[in-house]
Formats: structure tokens, C-alpha cells, sequence
């Protein structure tokens, strides 16, 4: 799994070469993030899930919850569902980026504390759970996966945000 993610984040790194700070910053419309509040959700939430790894690794507490419907296709299948999550916060509360550098740190920090875990989820028991709101209860392991997870998920944003990009010729 991690050899997976240290995949997207090289991906999503070598992306960056491509952009100037100011392409990172631009938002076609104010309830659609430009791709540097992108690349800050991606990192945002990697770091939460990652929490929530740590949470039940150190639980006492055993969950009988298990996952949704959507849970269960979404592991079944590996992969986040095609589909424009809206989130309870306004998309312009994400920041954007004060740099590049910002993004690499990031990303670079994610992936040193899931190379950690790596080795770590699965000696936890798979009975203690921290719920996810869509996905339903989710042991170490599963929040492990869903960092990858949500992160390829946010791939396919970022190919329609560098349309956006190109179509005001910025890209």
C-alpha cells in the first residue's frame, strides 16, 4: 500500500513542476478550489486520516460498527466513488499554498509518517474503529487505505482543474 502512495505523491510532486505559484492560486469560479487548495486538501486530509490510524492503534475500546453500503464498494473496489463530494465547508474556506515548497513539505511529511504506520496498522486490532462519515467504521488498516484512497480520488480534479487552466490560457 504505501509503494502505492509513494507513487501519487511523486506524481503529484513532479506536477508541480508544471505550475507557477500563481497557476496554484487560480480559482475559476469562488466555489471551486483552485488546484493549490487542492494539493492543501489532499495533505490536510491525509494527516486526518492518519490521526485517525494512530486513534485506533491506541484504542482500548472495541467498535462492532462496520461500513456503509458505499464503504464496502468503495474498499470492494479499491477506489474512492466517481463522484463530486461536497463538503459541509464552502470549498474557498480550504487556504491556498503561500509556496511550492509548502506543497513538497507536505506531501513529503504525509508519506514519512505512513512509511511509519506502514509497519505498525497491522498489529492493531482490527476491532477498534473511528468512524468515517460516509464510509461508516473503519479499522487502522482501512484508514491506511483510504490515504490512497482519497488521494487518487483527487486525481481526477486535478486533470479538471488544469482544463480550467487552459481554457482562460494559463495552462
Amino acid at each position: 500500500m504505501l509503494k502505492d502512495f509513494s507513487a501519487i505523491i511523486e506524481h503529484f510532486k513532479r506536477s508541480l513542476d508544471g505550475y507557477t505559484i500563481d497557476q496554484l492560486r487560480y480559482k475559476c469560479k469562488e466555489d471551486v478550489w483552485s488546484v493549490g487548495q487542492m494539493y492543501i486538501h489532499v495533505i490536510d486530509v491525509a494527516e486526518e486520516y492518519i490521526d485517525h490510524i494512530q486513534t485506533c492503534t491506541m484504542a482500548r475500546h472495541e467498535e462492532p460498527g462496520g461500513k456503509t453500503e458505499d464503504g464496502t464498494k468503495a474498499f470492494s473496489a479499491k477506489a474512492w466513488p466517481d463522484v463530486r463530494v461536497k463538503l459541509e465547508e464552502p470549498a474557498n474556506t480550504t487556504r491556498n499554498p503561500e509556496s511550492k515548497d509548502e506543497i513538497i513539505a507536505g506531501l513529503e511529511q504525509v508519506l514519512k509518517k505512513l512509511d511509519y504506520w506502514a509497519v505498525r496498522v497491522h498489529e492493531a486490532n482490527q476491532a477498534c474503529k473511528v468512524r468515517h462519515g460516509w464510509f461508516g467504521w473503519l479499522n487502522a488498516s482501512e484508514w491506511f487505505e483510504m490515504v490512497d484512497m482519497h488521494s487518487r480520488h483527487h486525481l481526477r480534479q486535478k486533470a479538471s482543474l488544469d482544463e480550467k487552466l487552459a481554457e482562460v490560457g494559463l495552462r
